[in-house]
This record gives C-alpha cells, structure tokens and sequence, in this order.
C-alpha cells in the first residue's frame, strides 16, 4: 500500500529559510557581486573579473595579516589545550566544590568580546591598570601601546584567560563519562599516572578535543574585537589581523571590491579547515565504532 507523504510540515520551516535567506544568502550574493565589479559610487559597476582575487593573493600586506594570524592562532592552540586539559584533569569530580569550579570556570565565557578587550585595555595601562603599575613598580618597562612584544603578549594573555575554560570544560565533560571501573582496573594493574591519562583518559577525550581545537581555531582564526580594542591592530601592524585589516580595507579605505574578495577567500580557508576537522572527527567516530 502506498503510503501518504505529507509536506505540510515544510511551511513551519519556511520562516527559517526566510530569516537565514535575508541574513546570510542575500548579504553573500552581495559580496560576490562586488568581488567581481568595480564602482565609482552612485551604483555604478564596471566589470573586474578576477582582479581583486588576483590582486589579494599577491598582496604583500595580506601575506603578512595571514603570516602573523597564523603565528596567533598557532600559539594560542599551543598554549589553550595542554592547560585546558591540565586544568579538566585537576578538577574536583564531584561535591560542592566541582560545581563552584564549573561556575568559575563559566565566568570568563559570559563576558562580551568588547568587555574583555576593554578590560584589559585598562588592565595593561601604566598610570590606572593594575596590571601595568605593577609591572613598571617592579622595574619592568611594560607598554603594549609602543612594543610589540608587549601587544602580543597582552592579547595572548587575554585570549588564554578568555579562552581556556571552554576547552577545560569540554576536557572535563569526557573525562566524567569514564566509568569508575576504568580507574579500578588500572589501580589493580598498579597502572602509573601517565598510563592511566595516555591509555584511558586521553582516548575518551579525543571527540571533545577535537571539537575544542576546532573552536579555539576558528575563533582565534576570526579574532577581531580584543585585539581592536586593545591595540587596533598597533603599535604599527604588529597586531593587525586578517580581520583588522579587511575592516580596515572595506572600512576605513572604502575599498569595496578588493575587500569582498578578501572576505570571500577568507571565508573559504575558515571553510576548508573546518571541513578537514570534521572529516577527522567522522572518521574516529567511525573508527570507535568499529
């Protein structure tokens, strides 16, 4: 017997489509259209082609955005996930003063982009900032507004404070789905800290790692609003981004099509990451299923 296929259900997803067409599709068909035209305003456009494409990829500015945007993200991977799991592996695992960590833990995550940057704004200066009277009254000469070593180590700081607790707390979210018969197994094998994290605790926490490396990736990847705030992308371009300078670039300069090209090729490397890590999760998955 045939069976009665029913689509009404498709106009309750109507408004979604409706929402993410208005939001996402419509703006990026813009983007598109301007990374292949050229304009002298009053919505004139004369056709460019590829020029801007071209014209991104050998742009020496741009391969020095990219350049210190991987340098950051690298290190802050580097530093973010061994302490975040050091820090899951140290928590209580239960009782009041698990869930008192889980809140502190929390906090840093609640507080908006500009907020943070803003704090540490204030935090690194040397006349009012905690942060740097302390230093200049210890003898160190501390200026993230003149060095650049001092700008970096300011908003990587800022990113390890800001970012750390997401990937503790997805650490600490696999390793309390270890039953407690794993750790009775390995006390009675008199099995040594290190085997019980490399051949127990590490394995169950390969899904959740990934998908903190994933996320710290793409936000460290995308960053724009800390760094801003607290530099804005100074002392010279020291801290300018691939995110501060395309904003520079669409912004500042007005420079339309050079900066829709810019985006789009950005967007596509954020893509192509983000796909390769997927693929990965999907094939341990796989493998853990086997």
């Amino acid at each position: 017997m045939d069976k009665t296929v029913n689509n009404k259900a498709w106009f309750l997803v109507l408004p979604v489509l409706v929402v993410v067409a208005f939001s996402a599709v419509i703006p990026l068909m813009t983007v598109v259209n301007y990374s292949v035209n050229d304009t002298f305003g009053n919505n004139d456009f004369f056709w460019a082609g590829l020029e801007w494409f071209e014209e991104a990829v050998t742009s020496d500015r741009i391969h020095a955005a990219l350049g210190r945007q991987i340098l950051f993200s690298s290190i802050i991977l580097a530093i973010e996930v061994p302490l975040g799991i050091y820090i899951a592996l140290n928590m209580p695992k239960q009782g009041v003063w698990s869930s008192l960590c889980l809140v502190l833990m929390a906090l840093p995550l609640l507080i908006p982009f500009n907020v943070v940057g803003t704090i540490w704004q204030i935090f690194g200066r040397g006349d009012i900032g905690l942060l740097g009277h302390t230093l200049a009254a210890v003898g160190i000469d501390y200026n993230y507004t003149n060095d650049p070593l001092d700008a970096w180590a300011t908003i990587i700081v800022m990113d390890v404070w800001h970012w750390t607790s997401l990937v503790a707390l997805l650490c600490y979210a696999g390793l309390q789905s270890i039953p407690n018969a794993f750790y009775q197994a390995a006390k009675i094998d008199q099995a040594s800290r290190w085997k019980v994290f490399r051949y127990i605790e590490l394995p169950k926490m390969q899904g959740v790692l990934l998908i903190a490396v994933l996320l710290r990736f793409m936000d460290s990847f995308m960053i724009y609003t800390e760094p801003f705030v607290v530099t804005g992308g100074g002392p010279g371009n020291s801290t300018t981004f691939l995110s501060i300078d395309l904003v520079k670039q669409a912004v500042g300069q007005f420079d339309l099509g050079p900066a829709a090209a810019f985006s789009i090729m950005y967007f596509l490397v954020i893509l192509l990451v983000s796909w390769v890590f997927y693929t990965v999760m999907t094939n341990l998955e796989k493998a853990e299923g086997k």
